[in-house]
């Protein structure tokens, strides 16, 4: 796919406008009641009332009255809105495709700005969210508009996020089927500026960051550490674009996803999903903003589905991106990574979860074991990473004294002889990181593999040479982490896994 260009009928794939909210040109849209530059919290918001409160939004006593909140609009415009097979709540598997549109003051803009596929196991033992970045490129389908009878051609390759304005989200599911294999259930389209409400509702959800970030095109300002973040805080959290990673859409979506894991693990541990008349003050504001397709309006079992969705494990809970590579003809946009991207849709297809369809590296039953030594490499020509000539200094985050001296001890028990204790941190950090500089990634690696850390908390920055390791609050017992879920390959995290931002630059 990397190898073909974009169809010349969807108009130039344009350069991104700094500050804008959203990096892709206009074109043929729905008028939407979005707020402005709400759009990346449209989506989120709706994931969570999806996927952690569940059937909240057809609050069991509420139900009728919350139906009525609802728009609706047909659910795949690349085969005529054929009836899919109506699943059921409690035996099948569940796709849901959730949208958050981008429209923006004096603009009739309405690209996707967030598209987050939930996939709900068939036992609901499993939670996989995959995010598609906006930049995407993928093979777009004939649609034709359901309002204006207006038919767009098809498209050899073409932006995701532009599919919406092609006669609705109908079309953005047409494409998402034709990429993945799957036949998508349902969708849901939010235009509202919910997060806030539902930011306040919960007290806040807590993020970390690694330095202090002042974003003024997203009015994002917070300091080093961690913060509970609500209202208008929450909101320039999840759609800063030059605040974390390196400015993109990457760095955003890991934030959406860190967001959303600590948001899991907060309604997990209060007890939200068992408080009704908190859940339906939640599913007020959210079901009133929503756009979903005719049949997930009517569909009462979904409280079902929230039922049994509460024992979820949070290491089973995926926010994962679909892999992609830069497009060769334009840097700025991106295509899929086919032979990755093949192992994720294939494990969705087939109902299984992330953990089962990737190879996971190896986590003893006891964190005071030793972790198994790796496998020599089979080809001799590439030598493994020498721990002996590992630079990596332990630091102590954790709040329980003494972690940086038994670490430090297992290391050079695993031959990392240049490993040294660099004492203790001037403040905590919830979660355990390893940060590495230029031409230091495969050491960091290695020593994220012997110590069970997960890729998602190894990092490059320019503030180390070398490797620190920031032992957190995630890791206050034993020689290696627990296991928290794993995604191989992929990128992403579990709703288990605690994980900090670094500020873009960083």
């Amino acid at each position: 796919m990397s190898s073909r260009r974009a169809a010349t009928g969807g108009g130039p794939l344009e350069e991104p406008t700094s500050g804008s909210g959203s990096d892709e040109p206009g074109g043929r849209h729905l008028s939407s009641r979005a707020s402005s530059g709400r759009a990346l919290l449209k989506g989120i918001a709706a994931v969570l009332a999806l996927v952690l409160v569940g059937g909240v939004v057809f609050g069991a006593v509420q139900l009728l009255r919350l139906r009525g909140n609802f728009d609706t609009q047909p659910l795949n415009l690349g085969s005529g809105d054929t009836p899919v097979e109506q699943v059921d709540a409690n035996t099948d598997p569940m796709q849901i495709l959730v949208l958050g549109t981008d429209q923006r003051d004096g603009q009739d803009s309405n690209n996707s700005d967030v598209m987050m596929l939930v996939n709900l196991s068939a036992d609901r033992s499993n939670v996989t969210v995959t995010s598609f970045p906006r930049d995407l490129l993928v093979p777009l389908p004939a649609c034709k508009d359901p309002k204006t009878g207006t038919v767009y051609d098809a498209m050899d390759l073409g932006q995701l996020n532009g599919a919406l304005g092609n006669g609705g989200p109908g079309c953005t599911v047409a494409a998402i089927n034709s990429v993945t294999g799957l036949s998508i259930d349902h969708f849901m389209m939010a235009d509202f500026d919910a997060v806030k409400e539902l930011s306040n509702t919960l007290g806040g959800v807590d993020v970390c960051v690694n330095q202090p970030v002042d974003d003024p095109l997203s009015g994002l300002n917070l300091p080093a550490g961690v913060s509970s973040v609500q209202g208008d805080q929450a909101l320039a959290f999840l759609r800063t674009r030059h605040g974390f990673g390196n400015g993109g859409d990457e760095g955003r979506i890991r934030a959406q996803q860190s967001f959303l894991a600590s948001m899991v693990r907060k309604v997990k541990s209060e007890g939200t999903l068992n408080n009704l008349p908190k859940l339906y003050s939640i599913a007020e504001t959210v079901t009133k903003n929503l756009t979903v397709d005719n049949e997930l309006a009517n569909i009462p079992d979904l409280v079902s589905v929230a039922t049994r969705l509460k024992d979820v494990d949070l290491g089973k809970v995926a926010f994962v991106t679909v892999p992609v590579m830069p497009y060769e003809y334009d840097p700025n946009r991106l295509v899929l990574d086919e032979a990755k991207a093949q192992v994720l849709f294939d494990a969705l297809v087939s109902d299984r979860g992330i953990a089962e369809a990737v190879t996971p590296s190896p986590a003893p039953a006891d964190t005071e074991a030793e972790v198994p030594a790796a496998p020599e490499p089979t080809d001799p020509a590439v030598p493994a990473v020498d721990p002996a000539a590992v630079p990596v200094t332990l630091v102590n985050a954790s709040g329980t004294a003494g972690r940086d001296a038994k670490i430090l001890a297992y290391l050079k028990s695993k031959g990392f002889s240049q490993a040294l204790a660099g004492g203790t941190a001037p403040a905590q950090s919830p979660a355990t990181q390893i940060f590495y500089g230029y031409g230091y990634e495969e050491m960091a690696l290695e020593v994220a593999k012997t110590l069970n850390i997960p890729a998602v908390q190894v990092s490059q920055s320019s503030a180390y040479t070398g490797i620190s390791v920031e032992i957190g609050g995630d890791f206050t017992s034993g020689t290696v982490m627990r296991d928290l879920g794993d995604l191989g390959d992929l990128q992403g995290q579990t709703a288990a896994q605690v994980t900090c931002q670094s500020a873009f630059g960083n």
